[in-house]
């Protein structure tokens, strides 16, 4: 993969690619993390706001801010219905714009290998939540094969076209992020990994889906009409649709958590 910069530029497409899968492995995370309700949450990465609604839907916090890097995105996601009680910004998760002890749990949904430098965004996190809170994460285990499209950016290699690559893919291995949170000296720290599964209704949906990923996205758009046709064909082979003409797969995540200590600063 090259090293190209991924951008996120459209919130509503983002919704249909990522999003759902953001959920479905968010959903899993909440129950692992069983936060209780009142707490004051940061959402580092927050994107589109996917992850953000879960937490205003089913943790009862106290507050909610969000950070991207994406005007684009923080638009979208001022329309979901979390934004009544949800504050979002432009922000650097390497530079957080909060004093320390701000939060009491911080969360970093599938964002960790788009962070330059994930050491120091580990380490922001833990500045800003007060001691006793809770710094956690899950992110698609991209070199694993856990990304939910690896397949297509498989198949996309074979023909010698290389979707774009975030810049710490590493970080999202299991080990990495254990290191990550030991290392920035969070205490209680636990892993685990989180196995979804989607549904599309047909292959039609799949591609239209596809189309509106920013890491695969623009390299598609640039491929020719019969490397295009030759990649659909390949695909319909690697995901066979039921009797229904349903696709269904499956994409794994690694999460991790871990508590800030006393005395921490």
């Amino acid at each position: 993969m090259e090293s190209d910069q991924i951008r996120f530029l459209d919130g509503a497409g983002y919704e249909r690619y990522m999003g759902i899968w953001s959920r479905l492995a968010g959903a899993t995370f909440l129950d692992w993390l069983d936060p209780k309700a009142g707490l004051r949450w940061l959402d580092v990465g927050c994107g589109n706001g996917a992850f953000t609604e879960m937490i205003v839907e089913r943790c009862g916090p106290a507050s909610v801010q969000g950070i991207d890097p994406s005007e684009e995105q923080l638009a979208f996601a001022r329309t979901r219905p979390a934004a009544r009680i949800s504050q979002f910004r432009r922000a650097d998760a390497m530079a957080l714009p909060f004093p320390d002890d701000a939060f009491d749990a911080a969360v970093m949904p599938l964002v960790i290998f788009f962070v330059p430098q994930p050491a120091k965004g580990v380490s922001e996190m833990a500045r800003v939540v007060c001691p006793g809170g809770a710094v956690t994460a899950y992110a698609w285990d991209l070199t694993g094969g856990g990304f939910p499209y690896e397949t297509l950016q498989a198949e996309m290699r074979e023909l010698g076209v290389a979707a774009l690559a975030p810049p710490s893919p590493g970080a999202s291995r299991i080990e990495a992020l254990r290191e990550l949170w030991t290392d920035a000296g969070l205490e209680a720290v636990e892993t685990r990994e989180i196995t979804v599964q989607r549904t599309f209704a047909d292959f039609e949906e799949y591609w239209k889906t596809i189309l509106m990923g920013p890491s695969v996205g623009p390299r598609l758009a640039a491929m020719a009409v019969p490397d295009i046709a030759l990649l659909q064909t390949r695909m319909r082979a690697r995901l066979p649709a039921d009797a229904s003409g349903r696709i269904s797969y499956s994409a794994r995540a690694n999460a991790v958590k871990g508590r800030v200590a006393n005395g921490f600063r």
